[in-house]
């Protein structure tokens, strides 16, 4: 979809990813937030709701200077070239449906990002001051003194930024600084009136801390660093750049576009964003310094920061720096996409840490997709094939047996949607994956292979092959936002894109009505949904 393109009548629901730094490839810790944010986007999409799903990267900053100097080349190169042969293509390596793609170079961004700022000096909130203090390259931050640790190592005896482990640099500049402070009690009663807007708890229980501590005017601008947006009240300095960055969720709909203007009608009908997902070590910009800068300009706060874990690799953090980034690619080559998606979203419960292993991996793919899911459907599809022709049989008076699986999926559905809703991806993957063992479970007590033998028994085999059919109908639509290719794939199979319509078009709040999938619908046996995998060597 256009980024230009008006949105359905009523606000959309918002969700951003952050904006990624582009200093270097992306690693499957950036692969994980966008994945979460596209199941959630997905899930709301088929629950009828007008949907916007903003992604993108961060160009600006010293890392980014400096990573362009070392390579030889500028800036602009550099990211241009890093856009358009990583990011870019990862999107569509893990199945991602963005609606946009913001980059902090582009136009829009560069313009709208001077405006909020003229507005915020406009409403006394920018001042002319000297800094000096620690600055964390790696972190692209102004740190105070009490955010560094003792170093370890190489660095024993300093004190070093604790998400890097590296020392910080002591930086001097005549900057520009934004009023901060002001905002500390405004802040403090927000979040005390509307305590879901950070989560986990852990996370709104560590701002409120912060903010508890009271806030101090930060410097919004840097005058020794080139790459940057520049002050249009000062070109001898540029934005600070985490005060670049965050003003892509405005300014990726719309922010300071002209009255009027499609834009603009897209800022009105999209933000305040409704949930900014975001990796815990980067929540106090997005939860105290953006919220402020919004207050600012006179804006509405983002309706809910949700600050998940760190992805760990050997017990460290996904971290290029630390040599512990995986590609998704190295991933999904040999698993699929489907599978990334799935095993992210079911193995680490979202806003905790959680730790990836090949082997985990490996385990859970077999156990609960090839053997799990992809086995059902490949024993219900080849049953119909075998035993009615590959046309799906109209059922006949259903027993407890079928009543009990009509009733869980009752369940089911209500269930995974209010998890799925509440950013609790594991346990709504988890409701729906109850719901297969339960075919499962109902396909080796019904025996339809011993029905089959017998004449006597045709209605009754016709009863067990639709109800294990018409399950799946159900499964298919409510794993689709997880695993969008094969679900695609196994709702061919069933016959209900002939008859229902495309799988994207399938609503979640009627998949639990019995008896969608018509009789008579072809079904047909295709290739493994998820093929058993011989792991490499």
């Amino acid at each position: 979809m256009d980024a230009g393109d008006v949105a359905a009548e009523g606000k959309a629901f918002y969700v951003t990813t952050p904006i990624y730094y582009v200093n270097d490839a992306p690693h499957i810790g950036h692969a994980y937030t966008t994945t979460a944010g596209d199941v959630l986007t997905r899930w709301h999409r088929q629950c009828g709701e007008s949907v916007w799903f903003l992604t993108g990267v961060d160009e600006h900053g010293t890392k980014v200077q400096r990573a362009a100097q070392a390579g030889g080349v500028t800036p602009q190169e550099w990211v241009d070239r890093l856009v358009g042969e990583s990011w870019l293509p990862v999107l569509e390596t893990i199945d991602a449906a963005n609606d946009d793609f913001i980059r902090t170079t582009s136009t829009r961004h560069v313009q709208a990002v001077q405006r909020f700022w003229e507005v915020v000096r406009d409403n006394g909130y920018v001042y002319a001051a000297p800094y000096e203090g620690p600055y964390c390259v790696g972190c692209e931050e102004f740190k105070l003194s009490g955010d560094l640790v003792p170093g370890e190592g190489d660095y024993a005896g300093e004190q070093v930024c604790p998400v890097h482990g590296r020392p910080v640099e002591q930086v001097a500049e005549d900057n520009w600084f934004f009023r901060l402070s002001a905002f500390g009690d405004r802040l403090i009663a927000h979040y005390e009136a509307d305590p879901d807007a950070i989560q986990p708890a852990s996370a709104y229980n560590e701002v409120m801390s912060f903010l508890r501590q009271g806030l101090v005017d930060i410097s919004m601008s840097r005058s020794s660093v080139a790459w940057g947006i520049p002050l249009p009240w000062d070109d001898r300095q540029v934005v600070y750049v985490w005060f670049d960055a965050l003003l892509n969720y405005a300014t990726a709909v719309g922010y300071g576009a002209p009255a009027g203007s499609q834009q603009a009608e897209r800022f009105a009908s999209t933000w305040p964003a409704d949930v900014h997902l975001v990796g815990k070590d980067i929540l106090r910009f997005h939860a105290v310094y953006w919220p402020a800068m919004l207050m600012a300009a006179g804006l509405d706060l983002p309706r809910k920061v949700f600050a998940h874990g760190w992805l760990l690799v050997g017990g460290e953090k996904m971290s290029k720096s630390k040599l512990t980034g995986i590609a998704p690619s190295q991933i999904i080559d040999h698993f699929g996409s489907d599978a990334f998606r799935y095993y992210f979203m079911r193995a680490i419960a979202f806003g905790q840490d959680g730790s990836f292993s090949w082997e985990d991996m490996s385990a859970r793919y077999t156990s609960e997709l090839a053997n799990g899911l992809g086995n059902l459907a490949s024993r219900a599809t080849a049953m119909v094939g075998r035993y009615r022709e590959g046309s799906l049989p109209a059922p006949e008076a259903l027993l407890p047996a079928e009543h009990s699986l009509v009733e869980l999926l009752g369940r089911v559905a209500p269930q995974a949607d209010a998890r799925m809703r509440a950013l609790d991806f594991a346990g709504g993957i988890a409701e729906i994956r109850g719901l297969v063992e339960a075919v499962n479970v109902y396909v080796t007590e019904t025996e339809p292979w011993a029905l089959a033998k017998d004449p006597a028994q045709a209605s009754r085999l016709d009863t067990v092959l639709y109800t294990v059919c018409e399950c799946l109908r159900a499964i298919a639509v409510l794993y689709h936002p997880v695993m969008p290719k094969a679900m695609r794939t196994l709702w061919s199979e069933l016959g209900a894109e002939a008859t229902l319509g495309p799988i994207a078009d399938q609503r979640i709040d009627d998949v639990a009505r019995w008896g969608q999938l018509p009789a008579g619908a072809g079904v047909t046996k295709g290739d493994a949904l998820f093929p058993r995998l011989e792991d490499p060597a």
